[in-house]
Formats: C-alpha cells, structure tokens, sequence
C-alpha cells in the first residue's frame, strides 16, 4: 500500500464542505481531524472524521474564526496539514501565514499570493499587468471630498460601490444618482469593516446585463498552470449564487479559449499556487469579457466542474499542497456532458430570503441517475442561526444541457424537507422558468423576474404539501435519531449521492 502524503489532516470548517474534504481525505488514505462549536457537536461532519474536538463556543467569531484555536488543536493532536475549506478563514493571509509559522502545510495558496489576489483593487493590478482586461474602476478613496465625486463623474452612473476586501455582495452599493454617491460609500464601508476588518471601498463602472462566469484553475509549485474550463454563476441572490452551470451556455469555442488564458495569465502574475478561481464579467451587449477576481479557495460549485471533467479537485489540493507537480496537461482537459448545481439553504425566498431555523425533522434525498448530493445535515439535526444558512449543494448531470436540467427539475419535486424552510420550490421554480431553460438569463434575472419570488399558493403547491404531510405522518412511526436506521431503512441522511472519494457520474 503507498503511504499517504500526510498522516493526519486538520479540516478547519464545518457543514457540507468538512464532510466533503474528509471524504477525500479518507479515500487517500489520511486520517482526518474535525473542530466543532457547540451547536455542530453532533453534526455529520463530527462523526465521518477519524478525529473530533472542540473549539468552545457558539458564534463564528468565538468557533470557526478563531486562528489560534485551531493551530493550537493541529499541534497538539498531530495534524500535519490544514484544509479551510471556503468561507470563514479559507482566504485568510493570517491563517496560511500562521500555519507557515507553526510548521503545518496550508492546503492552499501562500499568504502573499492571497493577499494580493484577495485584495481587488490589487489583483486588478496584477490582471492589467498580464494584459487581461478589467472592469473600469477607480482606486480605493473616501466618501468624503472632491475626489470621489470626480471618479464617479469619469466612470458615469450607474456605478457600483464596492469593498476592497471580502465578497459575497457585502460592502456592495448600486448608485444611481451623484448625490447617493456618498452614503453609499459610507455604508458600504460599515458593512465591510464589520464583514472583513476592513473598511475600504472604491468605485466601479456597472454593467447593466452582465453573465457572471468563472474559470478554475490549478497551478503547481513547479511552474505548471491550467485552466478547468468555466462554470456560469449568474443566477444569483444579493450578489450570491444560487445556481450554476457547466458548460456556460453562451460561451462560444473562441471565448473560451481567451477567457481560459486570461484566467492562467492572472494566475501566473501572482505567483498562484493551489487550487483558485478567476470571476470575469460578460457584456452582453458588446460581448466583451472583463476580469472581475478572484478567488484563493476551493469554490462551492467545484462539484459541477468534477462532473464533467472526472476529477478530484480536492484531491489535486491536498497533492499540489504537498509539493506534488500536476500531472494534468490543458490540452486533454475535455468536458463530457453538461452538469447544475442548486444550493439547498434554509431560507424563504417568499420573505425576502429571511433565514429559517429548527430541527430537521424529515430529510429524504432523491436519488437516480447523474445526481449527488454533498450534504452537511441530517435527520434529526438542529439548524441554527450562528452560520451560513445552506444545507446541502444538489448536483445534476447528463450528456447534454436538457437532460442535466430535466433530472434537476425532477429530483428537486422529490426532495421533501421538514421542520424549517427550505428554498427548493423557489430553486426548481428558476430551474422551470423559459428564460433558464433557454439559458437566457443574466445576474439581473431574479429583479427581473419578481414574480418567481412570489408565493403563489397553487394547486401543485397544495397537493405537493398535502403529500409531505401524509408522508410524514406515516414516515413518523420508523424514523429514529440521526445514525441509527428504523425499520430495516438506510438512515435517511446517509444516501448514495454522498459516496466517499472521487465521484464519478454515468
């Protein structure tokens, strides 16, 4: 048997992309660590690992964000490397630098490359340098005096406010009208500082019909660098994805091709290594692509581009982390079929998307051909609201677009949830919708749309809850607690789509 590249391997995170990186893990051969707050002690990512401690609290800030804690945890039980996952301290140039400084690998790229790239008016310096275009924008500045007012003036409104640092929408402000320009900016910058630590804002041209696309990429210690192709992320929530794609269904051979190489450019100007994703812009209107950022983690949506390609990204971290060279050539980098991705969050779409907690009282994913599930609940389990409200990242493919989003549409009618609120209808309802279906669609699509945000209380709403409830009442009598099985049944949160390893699609 080949040895393992480390023994032992600290996952610093939580939810669907703990268990997802343990199971990787686990198929190389190497024994994980878990961390866990308070309300995740007895969450699935707690009992796949080989390994589990506390962090001692219950906020991000106290748990998850903690540096310390969790450097503290590797060295005292082994760990000689550290996966953050994404989200909380994945894009932290502290984390990786404190992990250099105490010995252990960080399963990703180094703080200076982060740090530069995490930075975006920086890493739209680094992109003009390699010859890449960029969205127009100005440098960081203040709200207040003559020299905002100027950049916005030259860069003409609309124009977006945005945080230096961070993502996910926050620190970002649309200003239509000069005299908004200032408490945008000030408000912007309140978001930032408490979001990221970190309170600059600069100003941004605003593309009014844009087709957010991203290329992966994969870079190694020894110089070599590809691209994965793209993933289409348009379909998107306060400046958040929701739904995303593979292939993009606009992208014609020779965009691809310049996209993908400014993607490596990008990469190769910083210095990148490990695993990151370049997010570009499209004008629809003049077909011009821009760069946008980029991202110096492992990507929620990377499932999508697994489908197609039949690789292992997180395998490909923890092998370039540990200072093997890539074996992949761009040359044999070919997709085959098409794959979607829905996150399943709990939320209520119809309320704004105001968050919902409770107790998972019924979770029964479907199962069938090209689906998997990478899933952070179970039965049973209690959702919170200290985290991030998704529960699970659902994944179809097919050997073409139709049949991709026909299994989707499908899988998403026999995905029955209990005990809070889920965003499903509202995810299958956007899967159905002509304009999706005919990948006519935009990061506007949701305002455009507004009435697939309303609640329609339709006769297949009623029946679809009429079954849920009789399903329940008779599912009520054979289910038990979260690992145990009822009735001679499989636990409902341990299905086929979560297979350890590599996954592989039909």
């Amino acid at each position: 048997m080949v040895s393992p590249i480390f023994s032992k391997v600290l996952v610093a995170n939580r939810g669907e992309i703990a268990v997802r990186v343990q199971q990787t893990l686990q198929a190389m051969g190497v024994g994980t660590i878990a961390v866990y707050s308070e309300p995740d002690s007895s969450a699935p990512h707690v009992a796949l690992a080989d390994e589990a401690y506390p962090l001692q609290g219950f906020t991000a800030e106290e748990t998850y964000l903690d540096i310390g804690k969790h450097i503290a945890i590797a060295r005292r039980h082994g760990a000689e490397a550290i996966h953050p996952g994404y989200g909380f301290l994945s894009e932290s140039p502290q984390f990786s630098r404190a992990c250099l400084e105490a010995g252990i690998v960080f399963i990703g790229p180094s703080p200076e490359s982060m740090a530069a790239l995490g930075d975006k008016v920086r890493s739209k310096e680094l992109a003009i340098q390699a010859a890449v275009p960029v969205v127009p924008s100005s440098p960081v500045c203040e709200p207040d005096g003559e020299e905002a007012a100027s950049f916005g003036a030259d860069l003409k409104y609309p124009l977006l406010v945005k945080a230096a640092a961070g993502g996910g929408g926050r620190g970002m402000r649309l200003v239509t009208d000069p005299k908004d320009l200032t408490l945008s900016m000030e408000s912007a910058q309140r978001e930032a500082a408490a979001a990221f630590g970190d309170g600059r804002v600069f100003l941004e041209s605003y593309i009014p019909r844009p087709r957010h696309v991203e290329f992966q990429v994969l870079a190694d210690n020894h110089g070599h660098v590809i691209h994965l192709m793209e993933r289409e992320c348009s379909i998107q929530r306060r400046h958040q994805k929701i739904i995303e794609e593979t292939p993009s269904p606009v992208l014609t051979p020779e965009l691809r091709r310049q996209m993908g190489q400014a993607a490596v450019a990008v990469t190769r100007a910083a210095g990148y290594q490990n695993a990151g994703t370049a997010e570009f812009l499209i004008d629809e209107e003049s077909g011009q692509f821009y760069f946008l950022e980029m991202n110096t983690r492992l990507q929620v949506e990377h499932p999508i581009t697994e489908a197609v390609l039949g690789l292992d990204l997180v395998e490909w971290q923890v092998r370039i982390a540990a200072g093997e060279p890539l074996t992949l050539e761009q040359e044999d980098q070919r997709t085959s079929g098409h794959a979607v991705e829905c996150r399943i969050y709990a939320e209520d779409p119809y309320n704004n998307f105001a968050p919902s907690a409770g107790k998972i009282t019924h979770w029964l994913p479907p199962s069938g051909p090209g689906l998997r599930l990478d899933s952070g609940v179970a039965q049973g389990q209690e959702i919170s609201t200290y985290y991030d409200p998704m529960l699970a990242k659902l994944i179809a493919w097919g050997p073409d677009r139709q049949t991709s989003l026909r299994r989707m549409e499908l899988a998403l009618s026999h995905f029955p949830v209990l005990g809070l609120v889920t965003n499903i209808p509202f995810l299958r309802e956007v899967i159905r919708h002509p304009h999706f279906q005919n990948g006519q669609y935009d990061t506007n699509f949701l305002e455009n749309t507004p009435a697939i945000t309303q609640s329609r209380g339709s006769e297949e709403t009623r029946q679809l809850a009429n079954a849920l409830a009789a399903w329940a009442s008779s599912a009520s009598d054979d289910v038990t607690s979260p690992g145990q099985t009822a009735g001679g049944r499989e636990p409902v949160h341990d299905s086929p789509w979560r297979a350890a390893g590599p996954r592989q699609f039909p």
